[in-house]
């Protein structure tokens, strides 16, 4: 059984298509990225996932339950975990009494775990908190209980680059024992090093779902050619070769043919220096969006934390961090 099942599902605002009939599932153990820029729409299907929105048309499941079932959600969230992108909290409270309210809603077997590894001040009210010690707080209630799945927005907001490496750190090992992890991201170099699978999203629809690797391979290999004579662009006007630029003795392009080709046609030339290396995540992902305009999307869309747009629950997320008490 697949840990997230979405068939067909669409959500639409007045005249605003924000979800277009998504269709893919997330394996039970398994990390899987849904990547694209801001209000491209990803919120708004985590906001589906988790019954905060129902859908326009379409299904999905979550552990088994159908999203439109509220009973059968209500209890598949015992064993999921969320962290929203923009956490929510009483400010009046300190760490430790929030994490004491949720232990009471949904159990806290790994809690000392957790704080050992990202460890806010528990003894501060939250209002006096940095961004980054919001963030680490939100991801201690989100993993304390040990759920079976969990599903992040943006997850790494706010921390510095060690606790990023940290909690990427953290993810691989909970993968490894077994949890499923559905997140959104528009941070390319996160999804590349943590992810098994990944999902592109374009203005509502799924431009693609593959392999990370599969994606980079597809997205082929940045080559750079130094020779010992200026060199002729026209020698590299051949299958395979795109993105071609030219200075004096130097070629650099992208390419996506057969190597023993280029090998072949590179005996030409009085080489100085070859390299090949992978290309960056960033133009793999310009390969679907190049450049379509998507600046405004998240007004359009209503994808955002702070409920604009047309989507009269936006919002909801940002204000819930875990499970609200009659979600368990």
């Amino acid at each position: 059984m697949a840990a997230i099942e979405v068939d067909g599902l669409t959500k639409v605002y007045g005249e605003t298509v924000a979800n277009d009939d998504l269709t893919f599932s997330v394996r039970e153990g398994e990390i899987f990225g849904f990547l694209g820029p801001n209000g491209a729409g990803k919120s708004t299907l985590i906001r589906m996932l988790l019954g905060f929105q129902s859908p326009t048309a379409g299904s999905a499941t979550v552990l088994g339950r159908d999203v439109r079932d509220e009973q059968a959600l209500l209890e598949a969230k015992a064993d999921v975990g969320y962290l929203p992108a923009t956490p929510g909290f009483d400010e009046g409270v300190t760490g430790r009494t929030f994490l004491d309210y949720q232990a009471e809603l949904k159990g806290d077997e790994r809690r000392g775990e957790l704080l050992d590894l990202f460890d806010p001040p528990l003894d501060r009210k939250i209002r006096a908190y940095s961004t980054g010690n919001r963030q680490m707080l939100a991801i201690v209630q989100t993993f304390m209980h040990d759920p079976d799945l969990v599903i992040m927005d943006e997850p790494t907001s706010g921390l510095d680059p060690l606790k990023q490496e940290h909690f990427n750190d953290f993810l691989r090992r909970e993968r490894d024992r077994g949890l499923t992890v559905f997140f959104s991201s528009h941070i390319l170099g996160e999804v590349r090093r943590v992810c098994d699978r990944v999902g592109i999203i374009r203005e509502g629809h799924l431009a693609a779902l593959e392999d990370v690797e599969d994606l980079l391979a597809r997205g082929g290999k940045r080559v750079r050619v130094t020779t010992a004579d200026p060199v002729d662009a026209a020698d590299f006007e051949f299958p395979g070769v795109r993105d071609a630029e030219f200075v004096g003795r130097q070629a650099q392009f992208t390419f996506t043919g057969d190597y023993d080709d280029l090998v072949a046609h590179l005996t030409g030339y009085d080489l100085v220096d070859l390299e090949i290396e992978e290309p960056p995540l960033e133009d793999v992902f310009m390969h679907f969006y190049g450049d379509a305009p998507v600046d405004t999307a998240s007004e359009r869309n209503g994808d955002t934390a702070t409920g604009s747009g047309d989507d009269p629950d936006a919002g909801r997320d940002a204000a819930v961090t875990g499970m609200e008490a009659d979600d368990v």
